[in-house]
């Protein structure tokens, strides 16, 4: 059963840094491409950041660019959103999710409806 678990969540300051870790089970992650969503209270869910190993991709929103790096440690079979220079803004409830790395082309997508598989959430919160 394909399953995937977020953790490294929580309160940080403005300026503050966090990991997020995406363990993956059922699956081997280079198998799948790995994304990384946000959704604030209110507002749509937003994709953040994307990894394919297998096809050498990565994609950062506008929003995360230069600040978050998403990286993948095969051997654990997780996926981690190293996030740097946190902003009020970047408060959400952070998910990872999963979709088969076999119907892309060259780079991963930030779009959600296109991934299968989901995580329950982790919470983010920064304050100012």
């Amino acid at each position: 059963q394909l399953q995937l678990v977020e953790s490294g969540g929580g309160l940080v300051h403005a300026g503050g840094s966090l990991r997020l870790s995406c363990a993956a089970s059922g699956f081997t992650a280079d198998n799948y491409a790995i994304g990384w969503f946000r959704q604030a209270p209110g507002k749509e869910r937003e994709g953040v950041s994307c990894i394919a190993s297998s096809i050498s991709s990565t994609r950062y929103s506008d929003s995360v660019k230069g600040r978050f790096t998403i990286s993948e440690n095969n051997a654990k079979n997780t996926v981690y959103l190293e996030m740097n220079g946190l902003k009020p803004e970047d408060t959400a409830v952070y998910y990872c999710a999963a979709m088969d790395v076999r119907i892309l082309n060259s780079y991963c997508v930030l779009v959600s409806r296109e991934y299968d598989y989901w995580g329950q959430g982790t919470q983010v919160t920064v304050s100012s």
